[in-house]
């Protein structure tokens, strides 16, 4: 089986990301050839921090075809990128670099010589300022699509927040049945085209038990009609379901994918569920785009002590697609 090679955009240079690349590349021999896009220097810099010995090699990104490539050493292309230390806070300074760096993968992923990306975390609140709500919107907007999702995936179950890192008071006005058809709508082709499978896919409810005081009740005005309408079109979905039962075992073995109204409806139960065992990939794109689902994590920088898990399945499930 020939494996294409899977693109890693490193993302911010000051987070644990590069560490649980090292630990990745140790834990598990991958037949998918690796092509980090980062700072050479910064990967040096780490890798001296973290007592990291591997074998390096430097690629052109204009001649990639020309490579056999595989994880024997660390395949990088550079991105230029000036930092004194191996680690220093998380700020502006970064931001170009990581603009660059997803630059350099769009181009590559528009060549066709792969189609499959993984990025590592990056700061909401310094390069996506007030622009995008995250990489899933970031991404969306630059390869132009208009119909995109969230999923966390895992073999067991996955989940979909309908809005992604919106603030929860902005949630109702931004819910209508549109948005779930779509959201279903890209589940059902994910599963179908990518998995082999129909999914089965439960749907929570906005609120507390589907009920509320108010007379705009989201649950019956928007969300029951939509999944009314899902299943006159032949769409495995069920809800609205309580958000607070919903991932009872006896209730969650019976979907492949529940989707919840905002991010940390159904975001806390997954990572409960599954911790590290978990990766965010975005449905819609032209190309498929998997993250380890973590951030960051400042407070863990240099210490060696992060789970490289959730890395190891993005790059599993990727050479396995």
């Amino acid at each position: 089986m020939n494996y294409k090679p899977i693109l890693i955009v490193a993302g911010e240079p000051n987070s644990i990301f590069l560490e649980i690349f090292f630990k990745s590349l140790k834990l598990k021999k991958f037949k998918s050839p690796l092509i980090l896009i980062a700072s050479l220097k910064l990967l040096k810099l780490q890798m001296r921090k973290l007592k990291v010995r591997k074998k390096i090699r430097l690629l052109d990104k204009k001649n990639l075809e020309k490579y056999k490539l595989n994880n024997n050493t660390i395949n990088i292309i550079d991105i230029n990128y000036d930092q004194k230390k191996a680690f220093e806070k998380i700020s502006f300074k970064s931001n170009s670099y990581i603009e660059n760096s997803f630059k350099t993968a769009l181009s590559i992923l528009k060549k066709g010589i792969t189609n499959k990306l993984i990025n590592g975390p990056i700061s909401k609140k310094y390069f996506l300022k007030d622009k995008y709500l995250g990489v899933t919107e970031y991404l969306a907007k630059k390869t132009k699509t208009k119909k995109f999702a969230m999923l966390i995936y895992n073999k067991n179950l996955s989940v979909c927040p309908l809005t992604t890192h919106l603030p929860v008071k902005l949630v109702p006005k931004n819910l209508n049945s549109n948005i779930i058809k779509n959201k279903v709508s890209l589940i059902h082709m994910f599963y179908k085209n990518v998995l082999k499978r129909k999914p089965s896919i439960a749907i929570t409810g906005l609120n507390p038990h589907c009920e509320s005081i108010l007379k705009n009740n989201e649950d019956i005005k928007i969300i029951k009609p939509a999944v009314l309408n899902l299943k006159s079109k032949k769409y495995n979905v069920n809800g609205p379901f309580a958000a607070d039962t919903i991932f009872l075992k006896d209730n969650r073995k019976k979907y492949d994918v529940i989707i919840g109204m905002y991010h940390d409806q159904v975001l806390t139960p997954i990572k409960t569920l599954y911790e590290y065992n978990a990766i965010n990939i975005t449905l819609g794109l032209p190309f498929i785009r998997v993250s380890p689902d973590h951030g960051p994590n400042e407070r863990m920088l240099g210490k060696n002590l992060s789970n490289p898990l959730s890395l190891v399945e993005s790059i599993t499930f990727l050479e396995n697609k």
